[in-house]
């Protein structure tokens, strides 16, 4: 009982480390605290952002299809097009994150977004859909600022567990796109009498755009830079933290109230191992206005610690960064699973309603089919934090090479399932089953890179965390160019992606931490 009361406290109450001012817990359900409410405003700003970034594969292979006339070409070149911006915007967006904080670039992030998002009745044709795509995929990239955020408050005890649960609850967006957006649309049709030319066009301002802007606004008014205040101010805080030196202050007075006191003479300093012992001796003056405080010698054992703070990273130290062994390790499992991720969810809807109609007789309209896509999507909640969690359990007892294996182990199966699901035919309902034990692997390994993520150039978080999230946008590419060449073979590219997940996580296994 004492144990499940602790883990519920923790829930409400952070744990600070002193020598870094992050938390050792999560306090996911109190958003008075800061550490609390920085953990849901970031999530919550990915999670708005997939409301426009995913709604048109749910729509697309339906009523956006037949209203622009699009060829099956067009709709995997749209695909394609809407993640190369996310792509780009996500190299970009790192190194920002380090000059000028997570919390501005996601503000910045969303609000660009929203502004193709209103243009969304402007389309016409399918050059115009892939403009609109194309901007529209530069809220892609939030997911960034909001692990940078996240890697800010949150130390390395808990910080698998609160990644995965800010990316799972944020990717979970996706998922709730493909049952909200086709709900809004029929909708719009069906009770009040809209058209379906302008159904799905007014649907982005209705619903995207305004929540876009309101979660924006109110990060902007209530997020923190860092534990410590604006993130310009952030190095002040460095002088001694840097060597995991926390000043320990210990004052008597008459009147009962403490006074923290510099200590300016150090009579002894030995270094025992992995601590520093010291004794200061101070006496002040009393002054006129307060009683007279005398300072006892103070001993204080202090425990060196490894921590970095972020740095603006110059153009070499990005250079570097960028294409490091270490960062690759990270970047080419994470180009598989969440490359695969997006290009499933791209196709996904379509895939049941094509093997429905070939396997079981049946005919699924996109909104039956999209609600059992929507699944694949929703499982972030569940699998990804998962995937994290058990990543920093491995970790308290083997370290940081458990995390390693433990993501590597995960691309393989992922691998594994996508070569069975490609080669086995499966009727629809084996056919989700299957799926969803993808999803298990898929989205548990997400949540596991970004476990090992902070442990990656730490300096340069940022930059490691841009290029990660970027080569996961540029897998999406990748396995959609398979799909594009392979129209509606769908069995043919989830093999051919599988070999490549597969062959990908074993070559990484080479790579040292260090």
């Amino acid at each position: 009982m004492g144990s499940h009361l602790g883990f519920i406290r923790t829930l409400f109450r952070s744990d600070i480390n002193p020598s870094n001012y992050k938390s050792r817990t999560l306090p996911a359900l109190n958003i008075i605290d800061k550490y609390g409410r920085t953990f849901n405003l970031s999530w919550i700003g990915f999670f708005v952002a997939f409301i426009s970034w995913f709604a048109f594969p749910p729509l697309i292979h339906g009523i956006i299809q037949k209203d622009l006339q699009l060829t099956q070409a067009q709709i995997a070149n749209s695909n394609i097009i809407g993640l190369l911006a996310t792509f780009l915007v996500r190299l970009i967006i790192g190194p920002l994150c380090d000059k000028y904080g997570p919390r501005y670039v996601m503000v910045g992030c969303l609000l660009m977004g929203a502004i193709p998002t209103a243009l969304i009745p402007l389309i016409k044709n399918a050059f115009g859909l892939m403009m609109i795509r194309f901007f529209v995929g530069v809220l892609g990239g939030t997911f960034v600022p909001c692990q940078v955020w996240i890697n800010q408050f949150f130390d390395k005890n808990i910080i698998g567990l609160a990644n995965a649960l800010a990316a799972g609850f944020g990717n979970a967006g996706g998922g709730v796109t493909f049952f909200l957006m086709p709900a809004i649309v029929s909708s719009l049709m069906n009770n009040n009498g809209i058209s379906q030319y302008w159904a799905w066009r007014i649907a982005f301002p209705i619903c995207p755009l305004v929540i876009i802007v309101y979660v924006a606004v109110i990060i902007l008014i209530f997020g923190h830079d860092t534990p410590t205040g604006s993130w310009s101010t952030r190095h002040l805080h460095q002088d001694t933290r840097q060597y995991g030196i926390q000043v320990i202050y210990r004052a008597e007075s008459s009147n009962n109230t403490n006074e923290r006191i510099p200590i300016t003479d150090i009579s002894s300093c030995v270094n025992d191992g992995d601590t520093i012992s010291y004794t200061s001796h101070q006496q002040t003056s009393p002054t006129t206005d307060t009683l007279e405080t005398a300072i006892e010698p103070v001993d204080t054992r202090i425990i060196r610690t490894d921590y970095e703070i972020s740095e603006v990273p110059s153009a070499i130290d990005i250079w570097k960064t960028t294409f490091s062994l270490q960062t690759l390790l990270v970047a080419l499992p994470y180009l598989c699973s969440f490359g695969s991720e997006l290009a499933v969810e791209g196709i996904i809807s379509d895939f049941y309603i094509q093997t429905t109609k070939n396997k079981d007789g049946i005919v699924w309209n996109s909104q039956t089919a999209g609600n059992w896509a929507a699944m694949f999507g929703l499982l972030n909640v569940i699998t990804r934090p998962l995937g994290g969690y058990i990543s920093d359990v491995l970790y308290r007892y083997k370290g940081l090479v458990a995390k390693k294996w433990w993501l590597i182990f995960l691309g393989v199966m992922q691998g594994v399932f996508f070569i069975w699901i490609g080669l086995a035919q499966l009727h629809i309902y084996g056919l989700i089953g299957a799926m969803t034990g993808l999803a298990i692997f898929i989205e548990g390994a997400n949540g596991a890179i970004f476990s090992l993520v902070p442990a990656i150039h730490p300096k340069f978080n940022g930059v490691v965390s841009g290029v990660t999230g970027a080569s996961g946008n540029l897998g999406g590419i990748l396995f959609g160019l398979i799909f594009r060449f392979l129209g509606t073979d769908y069995h043919k590219s989830l093999w051919i992606i599988g070999i490549c997940c597969v062959g990908s996580n074993l070559a990484v296994t080479c790579i040292s931490l260090k």
